[in-house]
């Protein structure tokens, strides 16, 4: 019972509205879209290194069949990545030209009374 007690304490200041001011929704997207942007190029870096990971694998082989074709699956597999990446970048960017979005502006959503 004061675990509920003490937990219920916690909320109080949302009771009365007294609670600071966290930024809100604006806040919130902002750091969405920063946490994308940061997340984007990482991705697409892994992915590049996983295909010359593949050919590294089927360069060093050695004749054997097995492993040679293990590199080339993960050779088409990072090329199949890189490709879907690369081509999503492009339709965000030729969909931004044509609805005039720009990535400079702040997108503010509307303020609820």
């Amino acid at each position: 019972m004061k675990k509920v007690i003490l937990g219920s304490l916690y909320f109080v200041p949302l009771l009365a509205s007294a609670q600071a001011n966290l930024g809100g929704l604006t806040m919130l997207v902002q750091q969405f879209a920063a946490i994308i942007r940061l997340i984007g190029p990482i991705v697409f870096s892994i992915a590049i290194i996983y295909f010359f990971w593949g050919v590294a694998k089927y360069v060093l082989s050695a004749g054997d069949p097995k492993a040679a074709a293990e590199g080339k699956s993960i050779m088409i597999w990072g090329v199949i990545a890189i490709a879907v990446m690369a081509s999503i970048y492009g339709l965000i960017i030729f969909l931004q030209q044509s609805f005039g979005v720009s990535n400079t502006t702040t997108i503010t959503p509307p303020i609820l009374p």
